[in-house]
């Protein structure tokens, strides 16, 4: 028995939600070379071709549950023989519609400089064909904030938080958020006037003064129609009724976090370096929305160590091969030490063990092999470094080779942080539930 087939219309594309289709796409948008893991990720451009963009769509129409069964059946129907080429051109139809509203909603973008690129083939009446390079395009900051912010969203819900707060203290100010019984007004305080309190004050003083509720005063009030004037009551407010709410100190605080993106990050079959990048995204959208006293930089270290702005945290990849740690440790200090905040951490993220090493004539010396004693004393020299300048180090360990674990826990005896060995699949919880819950004992 022959089928029906139903024709596709447009409605299909209106069913898909856009924005979870990004979401779901992440790890190709967030992508560190791990499509070339034994070549030079960093000048790999494998997954950021139209056709990785295709295939990847195409996967979450079928398996990531962005069409439901009906509207799939509706796209492909129960084809009779000799339709499977129209069911399979209508649905790369679809899918060509999704990439450009994608790109019409500015999540991705062709790569610079495309179209005078084809425009110079065409001139040149080559590059075409099997002579043609692969069509490519780039992520947008748009794109990446938003996966920053579903990153974020999805690990708070993981842990349990709906929302999350500022640093507490022990101490009392006049904030936003009221905690405690309110206070008489000083000068300086936050104006954060409670209503209430200040009103029962004025009434409290005006009866005092041997008024009665009804002879307070009069306001001059509006005319009536009626001619009357409004006699509702007018109390004056004056500088000592004035009561304002308090809560809680909220002390600043800045973070540098280091990722680790040497080769190892993306070798033995697993991806470490992407949802490192997605938990720094997340940290910097919550930085952004609910601590915005905070700073927060980021710096990459492999054979040596350099700052790259926020906005292009999600573009990174892999980069050379060895861990120069106390590069980046000490460029992560100079940056903390410019800052005039209550609390200075470094959040370091890595899953090896140093085997780099910057001389004073900015030689690199390496040693892939053991943890080489040089390499070592002089990373535990710079974490003493941190310590004095009050910056704690906090270890986020992807591996646990005991070596590794036992130099991990010694540089948190040394700066007083805290050692965190994880996985890629875990690490996001941590790192958040780590900045969230921390305090400081004492602001002066």
């Amino acid at each position: 028995m022959k089928y029906r087939y139903t024709k596709y219309t447009g409605d299909l594309l209106d069913q898909i939600d856009l924005e979870d289709l990004v979401s779901k796409l992440s790890d190709l948008l967030l992508s560190s070379g791990f499509s070339n893991p034994w070549g030079d990720p960093s000048s790999g451009d494998e997954d950021r071709t139209m056709q990785a963009l295709h295939d990847a769509i195409l996967e979450a129409l079928f398996s990531g549950g962005v069409l439901s069964e009906e509207a799939l059946q509706q796209l492909l129907g129960e084809p009779a023989d000799g339709d499977q080429e129209k069911a399979r051109q209508q649905l790369e139809d679809l899918i060509q519609q999704i990439i450009d509203k994608m790109m019409e909603q500015g999540f991705v973008t062709n790569a610079p400089d495309l179209e005078q690129e084809r425009e110079h083939r065409r001139g040149t009446g080559g590059g075409y064909g099997e002579d043609a390079g692969p069509v490519k395009f780039e992520v947008t900051d748009k794109a990446l904030d938003f996966l920053g912010y579903r990153a974020l969203r999805d690990l708070l819900g993981s842990i349990g938080r709906s929302s999350a707060g500022r640093h507490d203290t022990r101490h009392l100010s006049t904030g936003v958020e009221a905690i405690a019984a309110p206070k008489p007004y000083e000068f300086g305080d936050t104006l954060n006037l409670d209503p209430s309190s200040t009103i029962m004050n004025a009434v409290q003083r005006l009866h005092a003064e041997g008024r009665s509720s009804g002879a307070w005063g009069l306001g001059s009030g509006d005319s009536t129609a009626s001619g009357h004037r409004d006699q509702s009551p007018v109390i004056d407010v004056d500088y000592p009724d004035l009561m304002v709410a308090q809560s809680e100190y909220q002390s600043s605080c800045a973070t540098v976090i280091m990722l680790d993106c040497s080769h190892s990050m993306i070798l033995y079959g697993e991806d470490r370096f992407t949802p490192a990048k997605r938990v720094a995204l997340a940290l910097a959208q919550l930085i952004r929305t609910q601590y915005p006293g905070d700073s927060l930089h980021a710096v990459l270290f492999h054979d040596s160590a350099e700052e790259i702005p926020l906005k292009q945290l999600g573009r990174v990849r892999v980069g050379p091969y060895y861990t120069n740690t106390r590069e980046g440790l000490r460029l992560a200090r100079r940056l903390l030490e410019r800052q005039k905040k209550d609390m200075r951490q470094i959040v370091m993220i890595t899953d090896g063990k140093p085997s780099a090493l910057t001389r004073p004539d900015g030689q690199i010396y390496k040693n892939a092999f053991g943890l080489d004693p040089f390499i070592v004393s002089e990373t535990f020299a710079e974490v003493s470094a941190c310590q004095k300048a009050g910056i704690m180090i906090n270890t986020f360990m992807l591996a646990r080779d005991p070596d590794l674990v036992a130099f991990v826990r010694r540089v948190a005896a040394i700066c007083r942080g805290k050692a965190y060995f994880t996985t890629p699949y875990t690490l996001g919880q941590y790192v958040l539930m780590d900045y969230m819950d921390r305090k400081t004992k004492t602001i002066h």
